[in-house]
């Protein structure tokens, strides 16, 4: 065991309440330094759920951030803070359940990484950048078509970044990436006319601007049409990714049954559905329809069939209390609406398509208002842009807790009518693009008379329009002279805000982003996998694989053991090397054997590291994983896992009593040197402790002297056992879904594709490779003190919601990210 050494007043236990999914607790350093003013206020403004005390800065502020709060099973923790000098770096203490980004949390580390505390630019809530004005740049890659999924089922091949960004975090998938990273959803000022639209900006706009060129003008035309001029065409569905009668997305969606022709006076529609993230995707939990005038028809609250993971209280409104008495099913939501619905019914939403997925139904005529108000190159408008814009409406306020669907569908439903109403030459006049663009300029000019601390007066400034919820940042740039830099084949910025370049290639983007990037302050590189690569199967085949590979590395085979073997004494034995999913007997062998399934890859190894030829149960056995075709870089991929940035300097214990509290393991693991941080897992159902923790150092050779200290080490009368960690935080989200999975979702795609998955596959690894060398190439050239943030955009398909990824850092000295 380690020397004793002297450590100061015993931290106080966590109490927060915000912390209920497990508890993380400090230990104490090896003096006894105060906290100077920087560390007291962060540890205040970040809500940190200890008090700092008398330990030493470094003890306070070098806690893991993400590793566990992916999953909800561990508490959240605390920043990771690099040097105290005048190098950049971040503290990304990150709040919610499972580490979850919105756009918006996005967006505002972005803008003040690009602006600091100018434009009224604020520190973000989620994250701290110290030392923001000795930015020298931030560089933001995108990964197109690419999910949580691609990271984790490539995990090999995404050898530099698992080796070099430290922070990780989920990210909520998004249509309009990389424009919605910027400000793309800008709420406008108050008006009084219907449509909010009559300033002398805009008619000015509006006068000199060329409707012919206009992207609804290109579409429609410039005459008044009935509705079903406007109602998708099959061929559109498909593009579109709407639910369609015999594809293979869709086995077992309901159809609606609305065959009857349309006519331009067939009746309209509104429907609008709240999601939340569960295990099998993102699943519908309430849905409101409307009729033409607005009345509601339908708002009910629907129980999802698999177990929620993410509530997404902030967008659905949906909290775990409100699901707690409901019964209805998604099956009795289906029945309602077919029965609601006449024959010729024309179903109006905004990007209705991810509703009609949700509900698992099939509707062939519909009008979908992210398509309908047009812009150029795929782009759309956000519904609660829209609604003000054209409607003069204020919807999804920040004051209301969620989005109200019935509010969405009535605005949707308005929308499609105003512009059957009006025609589409009237909606074009409106010049919905340039009145963007000028709100946000006027945001900017408004932000820096705020800033002007004389010859502003206060009523001046009480007639000033408030403040935009989401101005365009790129704008302030361009104000302070600096143009950003735009970079891929799609998404190109139309506005002239960005230096845009639409390449053909990957390699031809990493040529220019090479040359161009160190001439630019803000810049947006996008790289893109294919149109190929987004077919539903594909994405069901992956799943289905990383799932299954997960499964297999989490199991372990023992035996053989004689015909009337202990099962107590098994389970006792492979329980000291951590918690136990599940535990069944082999019958199929001559001689039987136990197939134990575990909660922790780590459990797993040591099962196998330290049992594989041991007597156990008066039987010497062999212990091995499950033997297949995936598993057989098992152990490169082990090894792998113990290299990545996230799991240095932290090892896994287990054999521990459950009866021990944090505060017993407090005392009995100070004694080892460097010891920061302690991460004790709980059951999420129970709220029992496991039997195992995690141990993070100031320093990875403290961890290894720590590992030969703790293996045969007593306490409390049990032996334990130790490892280096494994599994990096989002892996733990996938654990857990594994764990909770039934198994089936995706199977039939699976099988039925495999042949045409391994070869797409193929394919795929070799351009994931590539990337991670581009990526690599790109992160060497930036200079020192470059903040970069390589996303991971999500996936949305038929078969759910595929999460996506962001990885950040700023580059240090060593070429390694910053903490």
């Amino acid at each position: 065991m380690a020397a004793s050494r002297g450590c100061g007043e015993s931290p106080k236990p966590c109490t927060a309440a915000g912390y209920r999914e497990g508890r993380v607790q400090p230990v104490p350093a090896d003096n006894n330094t105060e906290c100077p003013e920087l560390f007291a206020g962060l540890i205040e403004s970040s809500s940190w759920p200890w008090s700092c005390g008398q330990s030493s800065p470094a003890t306070c502020l070098r806690a893991l951030s993400e590793r566990f709060s992916n999953l909800g099973t561990f508490g959240a923790v605390t920043s990771a803070l690099g040097s105290l000098g005048k190098s950049c770096h971040l503290s990304a203490a990150l709040l919610g359940e499972d580490s979850e980004i919105s756009q918006e949390q996005l967006y505002e580390l972005l803008k003040y990484a690009a602006l600091g505390k100018c434009h009224n630019a604020a520190q973000p809530s989620w994250c701290r950048i110290y030392h923001q004005s000795h930015l020298a740049g931030v560089v933001v890659v995108v990964l197109h078509e690419m999910s949580q999924l691609h990271f984790y089922r490539f995990y090999l091949q995404f050898k530099h970044l698992r080796r070099t960004f430290r922070h990780r975090f989920t990210l909520a998938p998004s249509a309009n990436f990389p424009l919605s990273l910027y400000g793309e959803g800008t709420n406008l000022k108050p008006q009084n006319t219907p449509q909010g639209l009559t300033s002398p900006s805009s008619e000015c706009i509006t006068k000199s601007s060329d409707l012919q060129c206009d992207p609804i003008i290109q579409r429609y035309g410039g005459k008044k049409q009935g509705l079903t001029s406007y109602t998708l065409t099959l061929e559109e569905q498909k593009k579109n990714d709407y639910p369609i009668e015999g594809s293979p997305g869709c086995k077992g969606y309901i159809s609606t049954e609305c065959d009857q022709q349309r006519t331009d006076s067939s009746p309209l529609f509104g429907l609008d559905c709240e999601m939340c993230l569960t295990a099998k995707g993102n699943e519908v939990t309430r849905v409101s329809l409307v009729d033409a005038r607005g009345q509601c028809l339908l708002n009910e609250l629907v129980k999802p069939e698999s177990t929620v993971v993410n509530y997404r209280t902030r967008f659905s409104g949906i909290t775990r209390k409100m699901l707690l008495p409901v019964k209805t099913r998604l099956s009795d939501i289906q029945t309602r609406l077919k029965k609601m619905l006449p024959h010729d019914a024309v179903l109006v939403g905004h990007s209705l398509n991810s509703d009609l997925q949700a509900l698992e139904m099939i509707h062939p005529s519909v009008i979908d208002t992210s398509l309908l108000f047009a812009r150029s190159e795929g782009r759309r408008f956000k519904l609660k842009f829209l609604a003000k814009a054209v409607l003069g409406k204020e919807i999804q306020c920040e004051q209301k807790l969620g989005h109200d669907p019935t509010e969405d569908a009535r605005a949707a439903l308005e929308l499609a009518q105003f512009f059957i109403e009006q025609g589409p030459t009237k909606v074009a006049e409106l010049n919905l693009e340039m009145l963007l663009t000028a709100e946000k300029l006027a945001e900017v000019s408004q932000n820096k008379a705020v800033l002007q601390p004389q010859g502003c007066g206060f009523q001046e400034q009480l007639n000033e329009p408030p403040p935009l919820s989401k101005p365009c940042f790129l704008d302030c740039l361009q104000v302070t002279g600096q143009k950003p830099l735009l970079l891929g084949r799609q998404g190109s910025d139309s506005s002239g805000l960005c230096q845009s370049n639409l390449s053909t290639s990957n390699k031809q983007i990493l040529q220019r982003a090479l040359e161009d990037v160190p001439l630019s302050k803000f810049s947006i590189i996008q790289f893109s996998l294919g149109p190929e690569y987004l077919a539903s199967h594909l994405h069901a085949g992956l799943h289905e694989k990383v799932r299954s590979k997960l499964t297999d590395m989490l199991t372990i085979y023992a035996g053989p053991f004689e015909e009337n073997f202990c099962m107590k004494s098994v389970k006792k034995e492979f329980g000291r090397c951590g918690p136990i999913q599940s535990l069944t007997v082999v019958t199929e062998t001559f001689q039987p054997y136990v197939c134990i399934q575990y909660e922790v890859l780590e459990a797993a190894q040591l099962a196998v590291e330290c049992l594989n030829g041991a007597e156990v149960a008066g039987s010497c056995i062999k212990v091995q994983r499950p033997v297949t075709a995936a598993m057989l870089d098992c152990n490169v991929l082990i090894k792998e896992l113990e290299l990545d940035v996230e799991n240095q300097g932290v090892i896994y214990v287990a054999g521990l009593k459950k009866s021990l509290t944090e505060t017993d393991l407090q005392e009995e693991f100070s004694q080892l040197k460097d010891l920061e941080t302690l991460f004790l897992p709980k059951d999420l159902q129970s709220g029992k402790h496991r039997n195992c923790c995690f141990l993070k150092f100031q320093k990875t050779q403290s961890a290894v002297d720590a590992l030969e200290a703790i293996n045969g080490w007593t306490m409390k009368g049990s032996e334990l056992r130790s490892r280096n960690a494994l599994a990096p935080g989002h892996l733990w989200k996938w654990i857990w879904q594994t764990n909770h999975s039934n198994g089936k979702q995706g199977k039939h795609i699976f099988y039925e594709k495999m042949e045409q998955l391994c070869d797409s596959e193929q394919d795929l690894r070799k351009k994931v490779k590539k990337l991670d060398q581009h990526i690599k190439k790109l992160y060497r050239s930036l200079q020192n003190n470059t903040l970069c943030v390589v996303l991971f955009p999500g996936v949305n398909s038929t078969h759910g919601s595929q999460p996506g990824l962001g990885l950040m850092g700023i580059k240090d000295d060593e070429g390694r990210s910053a903490c």
